[in-house]
């Protein structure tokens, strides 16, 4: 049986993760050693999505001020219980405004209303159960791409560990475990009148319309 109830919205913090499949890791790795930050991120490099960009399952994603179109960041949640422990996972649109640098992202591309697409449910199960999924994303019926969770740099319990070493989740947070890339470096795109659709064998499909700014 199920332990969420329709409609789920997380109830904590939800933290997104960057630079965690190996092809985007790989075509950044020439330039960590540059200026500012002269190698390559030691720990999981984390970023907060605020309440505002929760959007719930069958909810469209308006465009607004003067943003014309959206990178699409499938990714999968793990869901933290009552325990302390993953009790479940989701499929997650971790939408962006499309922009030049993944190392360290502004605020304002990441956090704009709306800009998290949930399902209406949360699949329960164990970290070891999603050690291979492989996540495909459909823009108008077409296929954009496909990620395969083997291709991880840091795997699910070793992310859960990394984490865990400088943070404590909580339960109700949601520990996103990256976004890949397509293989020039960006990510698939979406614009007013697009369907996107997450899904992935076992989960709960995540389905949204874009439409213009009202």
């Amino acid at each position: 049986m199920n332990p969420w109830p329709p409609s789920w919205q997380p109830t904590g913090t939800v933290y997104g993760t960057l630079l965690n499949f190996r092809r985007e890791w790989d075509l950044w790795c020439p330039r960590m050693t540059q200026d500012p930050y002269k190698a390559g991120p030691q720990a999981p490099v984390l970023y907060v999505k605020t309440a505002n960009t929760f959007s719930p399952a069958g909810q469209d994603l308006v465009l607004q001020d003067g943003v014309t179109e959206v990178d699409i960041g499938a990714t999968l949640g793990l869901v933290i219980g009552t325990d302390g422990q993953v009790a479940g996972a989701a499929l997650l649109n971790d939408w962006s405004v499309p922009h030049a640098s993944y190392y360290r992202p502004p605020v304002k591309f990441r956090c704009r209303d709306g800009f998290l697409a949930l399902p209406e449910q949360v699949t329960a199960g164990q970290v070891s159960d999603w050690a291979a999924l492989q996540i495909a994303v459909h823009c108008n019926g077409d296929l954009v791409q496909t990620m395969d969770l083997r291709e991880l740099v840091r795997g699910l319990p070793e992310l859960l560990a990394d984490v865990g070493e400088f943070m404590t989740l909580q339960p109700g947070d949601v520990l996103m475990v990256g976004t890949d890339c397509l293989a020039d470096g960006t990510r698939p795109r979406a614009q007013a009148g697009d369907r996107v659709e997450i899904s992935a064998r076992g989960f709960t499909a995540v389905v949204t319309t874009l439409g213009g700014a009202a």
